[in-house]
């Protein structure tokens, strides 16, 4: 039962699928976190892959980068193959002098200058948040494991390249987090299908100072993330 962008079967993926951008990332996540892993698509080397983390069966796939990519591909996994949770895992950059490079963000909340959730909300604002059940296990998994998260709101960017840049310093004053390209647009599909989604991130780079964390790096860190994240899972 393939459709336009996964070739796949009914029953090929389970419940939960973590979500980061790139397909190479998922490829790792399959081969280094879980077992007997399984690609169950690939089409636009959009890898996805299936597989078990100490006992539980668990997905992941790439959604590529920004709102439009990553809302064709959840929407096909909620509506067609029988998902019930999507996790993005993936990267984010900082605007707030108490959030640290390789710090662990949970998105609460997502704003956005992206009009998609506008649209699928008779043009009025709509607050694409997290589901709080998924939000609450990763909280209470990292006070179990002793990590530090940072938990609230962050901003879901249509441009990486923006050409308002004062607008990081509105987002320092309002409290956001830092900002991605993903977040609004997952949490939005999943509202409009009954489904359930929750993203949480990496602090790979820092707005405000410029410091940026190596390749190396963002490998090491992005490890703690996904402990945190496949612990809560189970």
């Amino acid at each position: 039962m393939s459709t336009p962008h996964i070739a796949a079967n009914l029953g090929d993926f389970a419940e939960t699928v973590l979500m980061p951008g790139d397909p190479l990332r998922a490829k790792f996540i399959a081969e280094n976190f879980l077992d007997d892993a399984k690609c169950v698509t690939s089409v636009r080397n959009m890898l996805g892959y299936t597989g078990t983390y100490k006992g539980k069966r668990i997905s992941v796939m790439g959604s590529g980068m920004g709102i439009p990519s990553i809302s064709i591909y959840a929407t096909e996994l909620y509506k067609d193959f029988g998902v019930e949770n999507i996790i993005r895992i993936g990267s984010c950059g900082a605007v707030r002098d108490d959030i640290k490079i390789r710090d662990v963000i949970i998105g609460m909340g997502a704003s956005t200058d992206s009009n998609v959730n506008r649209i699928r909300f008779n043009q009025c604002d709509f607050a694409a948040l997290a589901d709080f059940s998924l939000l609450h296990k990763v909280v209470n998994t990292a006070a179990r494991l002793d990590k530090k998260v940072h938990v609230g709101n962050v901003f879901t960017a249509d441009l990486f390249y923006t050409p308002q840049p004062e607008m990081f310093a509105l987002m320092e004053k309002h409290g956001v987090l830092a900002v991605e390209m993903e977040a609004a647009g997952l949490y939005g599909v999943a509202a409009e299908l009954g489904k359930k989604a929750l993203a949480v991130f990496t602090v790979s780079d820092h707005i405000k100072t410029g410091e940026q964390t190596t390749a190396d790096e963002r490998e090491n860190t992005f490890k703690d993330m996904m402990e945190l994240t496949l612990e809560s899972i189970l």
